[in-house]
């Protein structure tokens, strides 16, 4: 489902000391995407904060083969703050990322320099007031050239192979803690254009 954007559709600024070599929003070609891909598990065997740990110290483990982190910059382990990884997916997808944020329930990479899209990416876990555990990617992307411009626009295959592997990535992870779905995989995208683009604050 796709509907009009607005300003409140835009990320949140890249903290000032990860700021190198990132591909902002704002160096990118044509529309925003805003999308949200969600998944609502009921009687989950684990809680979001276990699961988010497990997806920290291997992204690998939920997220489908078409695309695999391999790190490119920082330590084995848990993510941290700083790290760097290469994101391989069908070509001409591969995509340097950086990671700007990570708590108990969530993390957050943002795109670097050669990266086919320009923009950020969370995954985070969190329970409802009802007990039922939530897992979440939400993405902001834009084509990060002319070129890619076209994939995304004129030949829907960027785009497409996005939405299949993070909600593929969604349904993994329902698995991988038990339960029962409910109502299958959601995606939600806005779309943004037009002036809010052409006068984005630093950093985004």
């Amino acid at each position: 489902m796709e509907s009009p954007g607005d300003a409140g559709d835009l990320p949140s600024a890249v903290p000032p000391g990860l700021r190198h070599d990132v591909q902002y929003v704002a160096d990118g070609v044509g529309s925003l995407l805003h999308r949200r891909y969600s998944v609502v598990v009921d009687g989950a065997d684990r809680g979001p904060e276990v699961v988010m740990a497990e997806l920290s110290r291997d992204p690998n483990c939920a997220v489908p083969d078409a695309a695999v982190f391999q790190r490119s910059s920082g330590r084995d382990g848990p993510l941290c703050v700083g790290d760097e990884f290469l994101i391989r997916m069908p070509a001409p997808w591969d995509g340097p990322v950086r990671v700007i944020d990570v708590t108990p329930l969530s993390f957050r990479f943002a795109t670097l320099d050669d990266h086919l899209e320009a923009g950020q990416i969370e995954f985070r876990c969190g329970t409802r007031p009802d007990g039922a555990l939530t897992f979440e990617i939400e993405s902001w992307a834009r084509p990060g050239d002319a070129l890619a411009h076209i994939l995304y626009n004129r030949l829907p295959l960027a785009k497409e192979i996005q939405l299949t592997v993070w909600a593929r990535t969604c349904s993994a992870v329902a698995e991988i803690v038990g339960g029962t779905v409910r109502g299958g995989v959601s995606v939600v995208t806005r779309v943004v254009d037009g002036p809010t683009l052409d006068a984005l604050p630093a950093g985004v």
